[in-house]
């Protein structure tokens, strides 16, 4: 298996926006991406602080390389213009990173319970797409079983945080506290609904929720007794709030720098402030330019993010712990697909010599006895098992060892020996 990847920490929002694959889409990648000759499986993992494509292929190097090729043409984008951000997973490396990302491990707010749904999507989508087998097909529903058992056996979990929360924390930041201020959010998905949960314990006294679809901006609205605003008319939402919280899938910009500069005018100069949690960036970053505009992206969550962190890494060692003892056990089961074929193939073949070799000296000597005919067959079979316990007795404690794979090629080059 191999994974090629960027995330928060090797690739700033502007290329991983480039990069990411819209949901309503991922249908049209999968299939293209089951088009590689080089690949047997595929997945596709795109969320707003990483893209990572999880694939089974017998030649590596070459599944690697066909993948950064499918990431730029996919985009339009030059490979040179992001292959520093990349990175490349494979074996045992691959299998922890896996189970730590659903794990939440890996997240930017560790702890946080979306990158699980998100990867159960991820999924879901692919095995619907029929683009998933036998490895991706363990490797997965195991990732979903670890990560269940870190949220069950830690504490890793207990406060409830999300980007959501740590934009929430940010704007709090701001203005020291939210009681009074208006807030507008863009976005009707799972991130502007928590963040209105959070925007509602900290005593904001208006949400303004605007959505391109009008009954998704209502509904979110009454449910937190706000106020939608439709969204042709969020002009009229920006010279009221104190805060934007932005997280839509437009593929473009939603707030240009023509549309603050006007809006500022009418404000007259009061500031506003911007908080960019969507992937591609909602905001387009020029805004950030104007007086009195302030303007901050997901990946200016980080710092917040940190300070989350320090509170979590008592729990998150013991989570390490439950990840760690998975993938060895991955990793045996994951060794036990070639070596236990090749054991099997090899016993195959010394049983059919062995048959063939006893069913000639049979025809050389008809006058056997029975007796003699069954003590034949006993010796010949014994000198077998002898002659292959020890290459046996190796590829089963490589197997335990996770390193058997050189074996198994040392095996088969020395007795002939192909597995299906």
């Amino acid at each position: 298996m191999i994974l090629v990847g960027l995330n928060y920490r090797t690739a700033p929002v502007e290329i991983r926006e480039k990069i990411a694959f819209p949901e309503e889409t991922l249908t049209h990648y999968l299939k293209a991406l089951k088009g590689l000759s080089s690949l047997t499986e595929g997945l596709i993992l795109s969320t707003c602080n990483r893209v990572e494509i999880y694939a089974a292929t017998d030649t590596p190097e070459v599944g690697v390389e066909e993948i950064k090729g499918f990431l730029s043409v996919q985009h339009q984008l030059p490979l040179p213009a992001f292959e520093e951000t990349l990175y490349v997973l494979k074996g045992e490396e691959l299998v922890r990173h896996c189970f730590r990302v659903a794990s939440s491990l890996d997240s930017m707010v560790v702890g946080e319970p979306q990158i699980l749904g998100q990867i159960k999507e991820a999924y879901r989508m692919a095995h619907a797409t029929k683009a998933t087998s036998t490895l991706l097909n363990k490797l997965l529903p195991r990732a979903f079983s670890v990560a269940k058992r870190v949220r069950t056996e830690t504490s890793i979990g207990n406060r409830a945080v999300s980007v959501s929360f740590v934009a929430v924390e940010l704007a709090k930041r701001i203005f020291a506290h939210l009681e009074g201020r208006e807030v507008l959010i863009i976005g009707a998905g799972e991130m502007c609904e928590l963040a209105a949960q959070y925007l509602v314990r900290e005593g904001v006294s208006t949400i303004l929720v605007s959505n391109r679809t009008w009954e998704r901006a209502v509904a979110l609205a009454e449910r937190f007794k706000g106020e939608a605003i439709p969204f042709s008319e969020l002009g009229r939402a920006l010279l009221r709030a104190d805060i934007v919280i932005t997280s839509t899938d437009a593929p473009n910009f939603v707030i240009n720098k023509d549309m603050v500069v006007d809006i500022l005018k009418r404000r007259k100069n009061h500031p506003l402030f911007f908080i960019d949690i969507a992937v591609p960036r909602d905001v387009d970053p020029q805004v950030n330019s104007i007086d009195n505009i302030y303007l901050y992206d997901i990946d200016d969550l980080q710092e917040v993010a940190a300070a989350n962190i320090k509170g979590r890494q008592q729990e998150a060692s013991r989570a390490e712990g439950i990840v760690a003892a998975a993938v060895e056990q991955f990793c045996r089961w994951y060794q036990s697909l070639e070596v236990i074929p090749t054991i099997i193939a090899l016993k195959e073949k010394m049983e059919r010599i062995r048959q063939k070799e006893v069913d000639k000296m049979l025809v050389s000597f008809p006058n056997l006895s029975a007796r003699e005919r069954q003590a034949m067959e006993d010796l010949s079979k014994t000198i077998v098992n002898k002659i292959l316990h020890n290459p046996i007795t190796l590829l089963k404690k490589a197997n335990e060892n996770a390193d058997g794979e050189p074996y198994v090629d040392t095996v088969k080059k020395l007795f002939s020996v192909e597995t299906e």
